[in-house]
């Protein structure tokens, strides 16, 4: 047993995964471009009360999940939970509404949530994302889900579920919530202790609890799609009709109402059902108050995040196999001191033409450098030996076919270009 080991919720993300994670990345930073989004990087940790501002104080994150300490400076930090506030925050600090009318950001970060590990989730995780502000456009909404949709389907998951809902506005939602407060008033005693909690503090977020008692009492509660302003509704219904000529096909789902206090209209979330309970591949919605409550003016807004962990795992039930460069081209294998001086200079010379190559450094026999080849996925072994030195060539070994052949050293890099 090592005496030192990740702490319980992380993990390490080994060489052999790596290049899985870095395509997934690509993917999503090509069609960010494809619709001109531009990444932006905020701190890993910021001021406490950004999130307990505007996350929400009865949200699971904000009061169970978020790290919290005391800087030497007697400031309280956190550990970003989530990315849409920081970008928010960055957003209106920087004044970027000045220059653009809209502005059009993704995110790659890290995150930090203290919760129960499972599969898929994890307390620090990579989460992608991406925020459009400046619009109320319900087409920038369509936007938005679309590049979602087109993420996923270019990575592999071609069978998801998109469920859509309209969480209504400050001017709605109200009425909405009294209409919920009276239908769950008798069931109150038999709900699980969180959602008792927060029919007195935040009722809708009763609709969000995955515990088969509270979703089998809360059957037939009010629907907010019933409750919407005219604004709302005319919103909602040209989000759809978009998704519509789009070919996205969409369930509505009056229960989704997402994670955080500051959502408004458009909900959305992403499933699989090859996840079990926790079967969410991301998701997102609108926020047209958000910018205002972070210190900025009134600024429409709406986003998207996904876990590249739990995007991953579901990759790997699909048997998903991604065009990831496995191994490299080439293996200099050098005998002897002179064979190992010169297999030096050649490794280097490939490289700078661009030939993904290694070498050995331990001083092996041949036999051995041949099976380190074989484990480094190497498509050629080129042998330098005092014969291969003297005449200006290399012996090249095809490590699927088993040919070998003799290369001048002069056509050797253009011969492997070709492979």
């Amino acid at each position: 047993m090592p005496e030192y080991t990740a702490p319980r919720g992380t993990r390490d993300i080994l060489p052999s995964e790596t290049p899985k994670w870095q395509y997934l990345e690509s993917v999503f930073r090509d069609i960010c471009a494809l619709c001109d989004y531009k990444e932006i990087r905020t701190p890993t940790f910021e001021h406490t009360e950004l999130f307990t501002r505007n996350l929400g104080e009865t949200t699971d994150v904000v009061s169970k999940e978020m790290y919290t300490f005391i800087s030497r400076g007697n400031k309280s930090l956190t550990l970003r939970p989530e990315g849409t506030a920081p970008v928010i925050r960055a957003y209106v600090q920087h004044n970027l509404g000045a220059g653009l009318p809209v502005n059009k950001l993704y995110y790659i970060g890290r995150s930090f949530r203290y919760e129960r590990p499972q599969a898929g989730r994890y307390r620090e995780h990579t989460q992608l994302g991406v925020e459009a502000l400046g619009s109320a456009d319900p087409a920038i909404d369509a936007e938005v889900i679309s590049l979602a949709a087109h993420f996923f389907k270019t990575v592999g998951v071609k069978q998801f579920e998109l469920q859509l809902n309209s969480i209504g506005c400050p001017e709605c939602r109200p009425a909405y919530r009294k209409a919920l407060v009276v239908f769950a008033e008798a069931k109150v005693d038999k709900l699980c202790a969180t959602c008792a909690t927060r029919y007195e503090q935040n009722p809708l977020r009763m609709l969000d609890c995955k515990v088969p008692e509270c979703k089998a009492l809360l059957v037939g509660a009010p629907k907010m799609s019933d409750h919407l302003c005219e604004d709302c509704s005319g919103h909602f219904a040209k989000v759809q009709g978009y998704l519509t000529k789009f070919g996205i096909d969409f369930i509505l789902d009056p229960s989704l109402v997402r994670g955080f206090d500051y959502y408004t209209k458009t909900a959305f979330e992403f499933v699989s059902g090859e996840l079990g309970a926790q079967n969410a591949i991301g998701g997102g919605g609108r926020y047209d108050n958000l910018v205002r409550e972070v210190g900025g003016s009134e600024t429409p807004g709406i986003g998207f995040g996904l876990g590249l962990d739990r995007l991953a795992m579901t990759l790997d039930l699909l048997g998903v196999e991604l065009p990831v460069r496995d191994g490299i081209t080439a293996f200099v294998a050098g005998l002897g001191e002179v064979g190992h001086e010169a297999a030096v200079e050649l490794v280097r010379s490939l490289r700078m033409e661009g030939i993904p190559t290694d070498m050995d450094y331990t001083g092996r026999s041949l036999k051995a450098q041949m099976k380190v080849a074989n484990k480094l996925k190497a498509r050629y072994v080129v042998i330098l030996g005092e014969d291969e030195i003297r005449a200006v060539v290399a012996t090249v070994r095809d490590m699927k076919t088993s040919e070998q052949n003799s290369v001048p050293m002069m056509d050797l890099a253009k011969a492997l270009k070709g492979a």
